[in-house]
């Protein structure tokens, strides 16, 4: 399999990279994906839990003890389950949120997508999107997966960010496009 240098290189890219390979093996990878994002969602959700993964002041055991409590209560996958063990073994659950998305990156580029993200000024409708996502689609050669957000501050327009491309057409970059243009 074939993963950017810039995942492998960091710790959770390490960790995800081998939790991915595992996976594979096991036919699991869907199954940890969806496990990894409700661990992100109840990370989001609760302070003491992402304190939990945090504090220097808990021993491995009781990280790990905690970590195989909250597996067991959000029904997660064994081999979900046993990873956790295993970075609260190694003192890594601060990595957590690093390792979940560079695993959604490595699952995503396995299975050909690429993320992008749409920032607007106004939201968007379904239509609009289902057409922006096309048109990325077919310029990018691999299925797009789509996120959007409004920032107000851009005044119009879009501004698409792929990877490390940035396609900006919003007015607030016209207008300052302009204003350093007559200063000259």
């Amino acid at each position: 399999m074939d993963i950017s240098a810039g995942i492998q290189a960091s710790l959770a890219g390490r960790y995800a990279s081998a939790l991915f390979d595992l996976a594979s093996e096991n036919g699991k990878v869907t199954a940890v994906e969806k496990d990894l994002d409700t661990l992100s969602a109840a990370l989001g959700e609760s302070p003491e839990l992402r304190a939990a993964t945090t504090n220097p002041q808990l021993s491995r055991g009781a990280q790990g003890a905690a970590m195989a409590a909250l597996a067991k209560h959000l029904k997660l996958n064994a081999l979900t389950a046993n990873f956790l063990g295993v970075l609260a073994n190694n003192r890594r659950l601060a990595a957590l949120p690093g390792i979940v998305a560079a695993f959604k990156a490595i699952a995503a580029a396995q299975r050909g997508e690429v993320s992008a993200k749409v920032t607007s000024a106004h939201p968007l409708s379904q239509e609009q999107l289902a057409t922006l996502k096309d048109k990325l689609t077919a310029r990018q050669g691999r299925t797009v997966m789509l996120s959007a957000e409004v920032d107000p501050d851009l005044l119009g327009g879009l501004v698409v960010t792929i990877g490390s491309q940035r396609i900006d057409a919003s007015i607030r970059t016209r207008l300052n496009s302009l204003a350093q243009a007559m200063k000259a």
